[in-house]
């Protein structure tokens, strides 16, 4: 099963036009390389590539200014996170002038790798990040496939359900046992993993850092450093409260997600469409897969998105703050769903530009002259888009 990524071509392609040097960023497996290997087949001029898992293309740059000074066109260093000291070679590369040569990177953003490349490239890189594959991509008719498997192209694509299963199983194992020391994170494999599968429970909730201090035994210092390594690392994401300026009291703390709902499901031990509707989890899965989802629709970048909760009940699942538009969101997993207090509170204290309820149904259809249900198949053509 082919699945074309053209609006992140569309995208990483752009950037190259503007800036000499292009990272693309992710989570190990999730098409960074696929989308580079496209991007270099439909270059215009020469490209070439650098795999720095390869030990012979590490040789061949051992000095880095001898191998890239005469290469000209597209040049990719796949693996970037192996070899942060390229980047102040990359910086005078890019100075050159006329412009010779445009570099695109790939890592799995180890945060030595975000620091050195601010520090050497400012001003002369951007970033894209690559997130699993969403229902943009893979049409609304494979929306409870991608739900069920998730967004990592592997796991999606799985001749079956028990190899997608699988996929995700390694893909856990590696992850923890090869590519976060591979990354420079010290804590030993097992911790992680309990502290992981501990988070997949809490998955949709308010983070309480106290509670899983005391939950392992641990300072809530050490807590925090593990949530930053999985958030560095892109399997889970931290989603921000937003405060408004009213008498109320607000939540404070972040909401924490599993960020792929196929690796949720693994971690919960999940292995069937049955499993997932059985289980107390179900409502936050959907909730946290729609979240992705949408925030990819509206192309909103993370520092554009928020959660909303008052200690009084009411909340919003997702707010997008794009300018001076709020764009209000709420996900249920139902047919039917209708306008409760906790949205007119929203709608009200936010000062919401529209509020959209995101269903299972199968049609979009208007609550309120502010509101409107959308069905969840519907979201990539009834949600407005960022222009």
């Amino acid at each position: 099963m082919l699945i074309s990524r053209s609006a992140h071509h569309q995208e990483v392609a752009g950037l190259l036009r503007e800036v000499p040097v292009v990272a693309i960023l992710g989570a190990r497996q999730v098409g960074k390389t696929t989308l580079a290997r496209s991007i270099a087949r439909r270059w215009r001029g020469p490209s070439v590539t650098f795999d720095l898992e390869d030990p012979r293309d590490v040789a061949r740059l051992a000095d880095p200014m001898l191998a890239l000074s005469d290469l000209t066109g597209l040049v990719v260093l796949d693996e970037i996170q192996h070899r942060p000291e390229l980047f102040p070679s990359l910086r005078v590369l890019a100075d050159r002038r006329p412009t010779r040569t445009r570099f695109l990177v790939l890592g799995s953003a180890s945060p030595e790798l975000v620091r050195r490349s601010a520090e050497s490239l400012a001003g002369r890189i951007a970033y894209l990040q690559l997130p699993p594959l969403t229902l943009d991509e893979v049409g609304p008719a494979r929306l409870e496939r991608l739900w069920r498997r998730g967004g990592f192209p592997r796991s999606f694509v799985a001749r079956t359900e028990a190899s997608s299963s699988g996929w995700r199983r390694q893909f856990v194992a590696t992850f923890l046992e090869r590519d976060l020391p591979e990354l420079g994170f010290r804590t030993p494999p097992s911790t992680i993993r309990r502290f992981w599968g501990m988070l997949a429970h809490y998955h949709g909730q308010t983070l309480n850092s106290s509670e899983l201090a005391r939950a392992f035994g641990v300072a809530d210092t050490t807590i925090r450093r593990h949530l930053e390594t999985l958030e560095a690392t892109f399997v889970i994401r931290l989603l921000r409260p937003y405060h408004a300026n009213l008498a109320k009291r607000q939540v404070k703390a972040p909401k924490v997600y599993i960020a792929d709902s196929g690796l949720l499901h693994t971690l919960l031990a999940l292995e069937s469409q049955d499993d997932i509707e059985g289980h107390p989890k179900v409502g936050a899965s959907w909730e946290g897969f729609l979240l992705e989802n949408v925030c990819q629709v509206m192309r909103a970048r993370p520092d554009q998105c928020y959660f909303w909760a008052t200690h009084g009940g009411a909340e919003l699942d997702l707010l997008v703050i794009q300018g001076s538009k709020r764009i209000g969101f709420e996900f249920k997993r139902n047919t039917a769903p209708s306008i409760t207090p906790a949205m007119r509170s929203a709608l009200t204290d936010l000062a919401l530009s529209r509020l959209y309820v995101v269903h299972a149904g199968t049609e979009s259809f208007a609550l309120d002259r502010r509101v409107e249900a959308v069905a969840a198949a519907r979201i990539t053509r009834d949600l407005p888009r960022a222009r």
